[in-house]
């Protein structure tokens, strides 16, 4: 599915299980030989083998990161197996969006131009942490198939100004993340909303959407929703 990625965006991942030869075993790792790439012959200094790492079962390290999944289970398999490898429908949420101009180097094409950091549904943003989820690169040629299952705040776009039902003026840079212009709290609008702006000018026909779309509603409502579909209880607070 082609659309542009936001932090936010509930998605549903999946990809038919393929076949794929399993090179190693070790205790925590089933290694195959990566059915979907090629080895890029001018990577300066980044070798890639062919083969790629995935997580051999719930008691291992990164299977709650990771979205493919090998069958047979991996107690069945041994080096030179052939097993299957593919991604079930699994629901996450995104986490972050990075564009990598130029493209990154990974020893493997196509070279990663887009990434896309997720969380599995039920693990929440730990702010404390480095580093969370898993990303994949949307144009990788793996078969995967993307569905938007929700966008919150939909009708907006990153950077629209907007006035909120109690004349507080404020800018969307993200769900949950909004700046009002008096720098007051609560830190988040009060619906309906009026679009003032739209990449610094006025749009009379996506003021009237993004009305028509704040009749009815609340910001907390929409918070709820995106937690019902994210999985996470209690409720994501709003200043995350």
């Amino acid at each position: 599915m082609a659309f542009e990625y936001r932090v936010g965006d509930i998605l549903e991942l999946s990809c038919p299980f393929t076949e794929a030869r399993v090179t190693e075993l070790t205790a925590d790792d089933v290694h195959v030989e990566w059915p979907w790439w090629a080895v890029d012959p001018d990577s300066d200094g980044v070798r890639w083998n062919g083969v790629v790492a995935l997580a051999a079962g719930p008691d291992t390290l990164g299977w709650d990161r990771e979205v493919f999944r090998i069958q047979p289970a991996a107690g069945e398999l041994a080096p030179d197996a052939v097993c299957r490898i593919g991604i079930p429908p699994t629901v996450v949420h995104v986490i972050a969006v990075r564009n990598l101009d130029p493209p990154r180097v990974t020893g493997w094409l196509p070279r990663p131009r887009r990434e896309v950091v997720c969380l599995r549904a039920g693990q929440s943003l730990d702010a404390a942490l480095a580093d969370q989820g898993s990303a994949f690169d949307p144009e990788d040629d793996i078969p995967r198939r993307v569905e938007l299952l929700f966008r919150p705040y939909a009708f907006l776009e990153i950077g629209d100004e907007v006035a909120d039902s109690g004349g507080r003026a404020w800018r969307f840079r993200g769900a949950w993340d909004w700046q009002p212009f008096d720098g007051a709290e609560p830190a988040a609008p009060t619906w309906p909303l009026l679009l003032l702006t739209r990449d610094g000018d006025s749009d009379d026909a996506a003021a009237v959407d993004v009305t028509e779309a704040t009749l009815a509603g609340s910001h907390d409502e929409e918070l709820a929703r995106w937690n019902d579909l994210a999985g996470l209880t209690p409720a994501r607070s709003t200043d995350e």
